[in-house]
């Protein structure tokens, strides 16, 4: 099933959806850091400092800041990739999963309020 949504209907959207994630107890992540956690999470791993900068068109000191912050929180690890010792291996977490899986489902909710 496919919804066509107005540009004002997606940015209610956008707005319910960041609402809802700020309101809770979990901290609420930057713009850089969603993306971040999505890529980890929707893309096929393995991910790296170094390829997430390249890939997201930031620099490495950013990635490495988000990931500190997503760390603390549990959404992500990292390690030292055993073949290749400087390269930092990005890791998804149980917690990490379960937060992207709500997201989804906080994302489909609204979209459904907002169609209503």
């Amino acid at each position: 099933m496919t919804m066509d949504i107005c540009a004002g209907q997606a940015l209610q959207l956008w707005h319910n959806v960041t609402h809802d994630l700020v309101l809770e107890e979990e901290s609420d992540l930057s713009a850089r850091q969603m993306m971040v956690l999505l890529t980890v999470y929707m893309e096929t791993p393995p991910h790296t400092v170094r390829g997430l900068a390249a890939k997201l068109g930031v620099t490495k000191p950013a990635i490495t800041r988000a990931l500190d912050t997503m760390g603390r929180a549990g959404l992500l690890t990292r390690r030292r990739d055993d073949k290749d010792k400087r390269n930092v291996v990005i890791l998804r977490t149980v917690k990490g999963a379960l937060y992207v899986e709500k997201l989804g489902y906080k994302i489909v909710e609204q979209s459904r309020l907002i169609a209503s």
